[in-house]
């Protein structure tokens, strides 16, 4: 499981992200003009979102050469946030969960170096499109694209408890993205799928007590990805 968010340079001349397209990694959403802030650092310039059946990928519109992508089964938690005391602008607001771990990240001074973000230490990631109306669309991407993802290790817990085995290949073909197209009705809320994996797909109103830093108000809906 590939944890945190990174650098993304595998770019094509037109902008767009080269995508695994041999171990079937195909594009969910594109989301243009759209305004990408990692942490509590200043907004990155206009790019676009790229969200595919694996990873969420932004782009920077300048030069096209600068980019972040980060794995949906390193997305802990995804919400829609239009409370102005939680932030100024309407936004996807994203947990990242790190190789380091967040109790290792300290203050904002500590996530870079030489002006330069230190990337292994961001666990909060917010995607602010230019049209807010957009928000409900880019997170029904979201939430199917973690679907298509879930936490490994929740999943084995989950096997163990029911006295469930899998043999090593047996989870091959969970995220195929065979029809990323029709994604709102291929695996409904709450129900099992024909893996046997219950999809945990949560909507829950976000407090300032739950997530401290980042004061996401009361009223916000968010998923996690299957913990």
């Amino acid at each position: 499981m590939v944890l945190g968010l990174h650098p993304f340079a595998d770019i094509a001349a037109d902008g767009t992200p080269r995508l695994d397209v041999a171990n079937g990694e195909e594009l969910v959403r594109v989301q243009r003009a759209s305004v990408l802030a990692l942490g509590g650092r200043a907004p990155e310039p206009p790019g676009t979102v790229f969200i595919t059946t694996r990873r969420v990928i932004w782009v920077s519109d300048t030069g096209r050469t600068k980019g972040y992508a980060v794995d949906f089964v390193a997305v802990s938690l995804h919400a829609v946030s239009r409370d102005p005391e939680a932030y100024p602008s309407p936004c996807i607001y994203t947990q990242i969960e790190t190789e380091v771990g967040s109790d290792e990240e300290s203050d904002e001074s500590d996530s870079e170096a030489n002006g330069a973000v230190d990337l292994s230490k961001v666990t909060e990631m917010r995607i602010i499109p230019s049209d807010p109306d957009q928000l409900d669309q880019l997170f029904e991407a979201f939430s199917h694209s973690a679907e298509l993802n879930p936490d490994p290790n929740a999943v084995l817990e989950s096997d163990e408890e029911n006295g469930w085995v899998h043999d090593d290949g047996g989870d091959d073909d969970m995220c195929d993205g065979s029809d990323a197209e029709g994604f709102s009705d291929d695996t409904p809320i709450g129900q099992i799928d024909e893996h046997g994996i219950t999809r945990s797909v949560v909507e829950l109103e976000i407090n300032d007590q739950r997530f401290g830093d980042a004061e996401e108000a009361e009223g916000e809906r968010s998923h996690r990805n299957g913990r």
